[in-house]
């Protein structure tokens, strides 16, 4: 059973749905998890928000936030995970944002940096990962720690 299908089998037995907010992955997520045939079940859909603007008009993500912390923060990736599960009328949000470079990172935030966020009714956990690579590499591993986030998440559900 690959990864995928062992997702699609959790949401299956959880009954939840899925809503994703992609930047430095530009739809890669959305694309993957729509490789799964029955995924409609339970994913609901996403927003590609490279721009800070869509960032703001349809993730509700406060303008405050973007000038205080950035787009590549963890509290823009809080606030792109709770507002497309709000947008979607999903019981989980995933949310992505980074730097997959070549160019844009800082000695703050390197090229590789990227949050990701995960929100649900009760909640947003956020982790920061750093990746090496070049920008196909660092997106590939994005959506691989993605996925791995909402197994996790699914299986915590198993348990509840």
């Amino acid at each position: 059973m690959t990864d995928l299908q062992e997702l699609a089998e959790l949401f299956a037995q959880s009954g939840l749905t899925l809503a994703v907010a992609e930047s430095c992955t530009a739809g890669l997520l959305a694309a993957r998890l729509a490789d799964q045939p029955g995924c409609s079940a339970w994913f609901r859909g996403g927003v590609v928000a490279y721009h800070n603007e869509l960032k703001e008009q349809l993730l509700g993500v406060p303008r405050s936030v973007l000038v205080q912390h950035g787009a590549v923060s963890e509290p823009t990736a809080r606030a792109m995970a709770e507002g497309v599960r709000q947008v979607c009328g999903a019981e989980l949000g995933l949310a992505v944002t980074g730097i997959a470079g070549p160019e844009g990172g800082t000695p703050e935030k390197p090229v590789g940096t990227v949050y990701l966020g995960l929100a649900d009714r009760d909640g947003c956990q956020v982790i920061r990962c750093q990746f090496d690579g070049d920008r196909a590499a660092i997106r590939q591993q994005t959506v691989k720690i993605g996925l791995l986030m909402l197994k996790k998440r699914l299986r915590l559900s198993e348990i509840a």
